[in-house]
């Protein structure tokens, strides 16, 4: 990739889109979404060409989920981009504003970042999500997806094209650019495009998002891995805590919104532990501390689970706490406290996503003020941290930071504020 020539367009494109209004883009936008159902069937075959590669060279099946799209999936991604084409234009938008003693009338204003780009694993749909968020906010993007979904991001990128031309004066297809080299070596340029870039946004796991950390020489948003708990308070319901530890772990075990661990207060082991055992009917691998596995164990046996799925249990080890798995296996811990829930999570999380299941009330508003995370639930699951949930209609990921964005990230995320002063002569 020339990134020079490469960055050049895009800022080109970013100038043209800046300037915009929401109506022209609007417009643009829902003739992206007329290409994408137009190109469905072309699209859906270049991600199964996808999803049997990544099948062929051992990918988990939780990871091949993320990586497939289906007629479902699809449909997900054209309400998204509707969604985001009916929401409120962000650019130009007045923060705040004021006249000084001398005069002066000082307005604070949005405005778009310019040159994004985001680097991510596996799933096609953000190709779709960053697009029209970073359009939508007058931005251009530059796309650099995974290898495993090459095929499905050239064909949904070619249908953003053909959009956006489609849209005449209206659209910017210089706003746009995948890197489809394959190529390491594109990701070690874009981080170092000091002056070309004006932010970069890493999405997937643990070891991607360390290296663009670590390495970019370039502003990053960064989003986190996402280690996540669920907390089982000493008076929780305790059929609301294994219908959401269930929904939360295997609804979608690969997202990073899935619990990896489950915290239980020693009050309730007895009669939670084996209702969750129950719950999960040996389909997650439970790895278990001391105290958890016997009881654990006499469950499985009892009901005849462990016998079926010998692998279902397994004693945990230090290295289970703290870790992503990004699959069917839930590592489960007894404490005696909520403040030692809270001290546990808050060493071993990501800062994404946490729960507590709990009764009361003064507990509840102890582990949402306490706990150090983009988003803290009360007697809900964690699976809800997404943008299209919490009304965006899309998103660029679930930033861990504190710095300009945290937690699901929409059109907002993508701007930042200038100052307009409007004097008559003042002089200092």
């Amino acid at each position: 990739m020339n990134i020079d020539a490469v960055c050049a367009e895009l800022r080109a494109g970013a100038n043209t889109l800046a300037l915009h209004t929401a109506s022209q883009k609007n417009h643009a936008l829902s003739c992206v979404v007329q290409a994408l159902e137009k190109n469905k069937e072309s699209i859906l075959i270049a991600n199964a060409l996808d999803v049997a590669a990544a099948s062929e060279k051992g990918m988990s099946s939780a990871l091949v989920e993320r990586l497939a799209l289906d007629e479902k999936k699809f449909k997900s991604i054209i309400e998204s981009m509707n969604t985001v084409i009916q929401q409120r234009d962000p650019i130009g938008e007045e923060t705040a504003g004021w006249r000084t003693e001398n005069g002066l009338q000082i307005r604070q204003v949005r405005v778009p970042l310019g040159v994004v780009s985001i680097i991510y694993e596996s799933r096609p749909n953000v190709t779709i999500d960053a697009f029209c968020l970073a359009y939508k906010s007058g931005n251009a993007i530059l796309l650099r997806g995974s290898s495993s979904a090459l095929e499905s991001n050239k064909a949904l990128t070619a249908a953003i094209k053909e959009g956006l031309t489609e849209a005449g004066h209206d659209g910017v297809p210089s706003a746009v650019y995948l890197c489809m080299d394959g190529d390491h070596s594109d990701v070690e340029q874009i981080l170092t495009a000091v002056g070309k870039i004006d932010v970069v946004l890493p999405r997937g796991g643990a070891k991607l998002i360390n290296t663009v950390v670590q390495n970019a020489r370039i502003p990053v948003i960064q989003t986190g891995a996402g280690i996540c708990h669920l907390y089982v308070d000493a008076d929780a319901d305790i059929q609301m805590a294994a219908s959401i530890a269930k929904n939360a772990k295997m609804q979608r075990p690969g997202a990073c919104n899935a619990i990896e661990t489950i915290l239980v207060n020693r009050k309730q082991i007895k009669q939670f532990l084996p209702l969750l055992a129950k719950e999960l009917n040996g389909e997650v691998q439970l790895r278990a501390c001391e105290t958890s596995y016997p009881i654990l164990e006499t469950e499985l046996k009892a009901s005849g689970i462990l016998a079926k799925k010998p692998d279902c249990l397994k004693k945990a080890c230090k290295e289970d706490f703290g870790f992503e798995f990004l699959d069917f296996i839930l590592a489960v811990k007894v404490v005696d406290s909520l403040a030692e829930a809270i001290d546990f999570i808050n060493s071993h999380n990501t800062k994404h996503s946490e729960a507590i299941i709990t009764n009361d009330r003064a507990h509840a508003r102890a582990f949402q003020m306490r706990v150090d995370a983009a988003c803290v639930y009360v007697n809900a699951s964690t699976r809800f941290t997404d943008g299209g949930e919490f009304g965006f209609g899309a998103e660029l990921g679930i930033s861990t930071q504190k710095l300009h964005a945290r937690g699901p990230m929409g059109i907002n995320a993508l701007t930042t504020t200038k100052f307009l002063i409007d004097g008559d002569g003042q002089i200092r």
